[in-house]
């Protein structure tokens, strides 16, 4: 994990819960923690913006039911990567190492997420998966304003008032039915609506201010 003192205490808590969550979903086998009888937990790549670590570890907690989280978020300096100008090649290793053999991507949206690249990289690397990309949602979060701006990316690939989209953005789920049928509605799309995705421009290469 990167050197997170920069970060407040609260912050830096957080994200070494996250980065236990991670450990601890991969080591355990499915299905030794649930019943066979349980609906299905997909296993959910999770994309977000450090400074929103607190929220989504309660969010990730509070839903443990719901999905598996099988990675969460790239380290902030992405020093194996950051200083290639190969797509392909960026695309490759975040699919390769951040993630691995998830099927749905569920960006976790705070005040200034659409502004860090990372998320933007997680997305097209989702999309762009071969051979079946990942299916892609993104969740609000409780102390996120309604008016808040989502990742571009994201945003050309939600549905129009004239056209449908491959992925779709809600508000915080109201129960955990709700967003386990989300979760699955976004799985679905990998093959009902893989023929909608629209990768975007280039990789955005620096965070914005925001």
């Amino acid at each position: 994990m990167k050197d997170i003192s920069s970060y407040s205490a609260s912050t830096q808590l957080a994200l070494k819960r996250l980065d236990a969550i991670t450990r601890i979903n991969e080591s355990v086998v499915e299905g030794q923690r649930k019943s066979a009888l349980s609906p299905v937990r997909h296993k959910v790549f999770v994309s977000y913006h450090a400074a929103d670590a607190v929220e989504v570890v309660n969010f990730i907690e509070k839903y443990d039911d719901v999905f598996i989280a099988r990675a969460i978020g790239m380290e902030e300096d992405g020093s194996d990567i950051i200083d290639s100008t190969n797509v392909d090649y960026i695309r490759r290793t975040i699919r390769e190492k951040y993630l691995r053999d998830s099927t749905v991507t569920m960006v976790l949206v705070g005040g200034c997420t659409w502004a860090r690249k990372f998320v933007d990289w997680e997305i097209y690397s989702s999309l762009r998966s071969n051979p079946t990309p990942n299916g892609l949602l993104a969740v609000q979060l409780p102390s996120t304003p309604l008016s808040t701006i989502a990742p571009s990316r994201l945003t050309i690939n939600r549905p129009k008032s004239d056209e449908d989209g491959y992925a779709e953005y809600y508000v915080t789920p109201t129960s955990v039915e709700a967003l386990r049928r989300e979760i699955q509605t976004a799985f679905d799309a990998r093959t009902t609506k893989s023929g909608l995705i629209k990768l975007g421009g280039n990789l955005r290469e620096r965070n914005s201010s925001c």
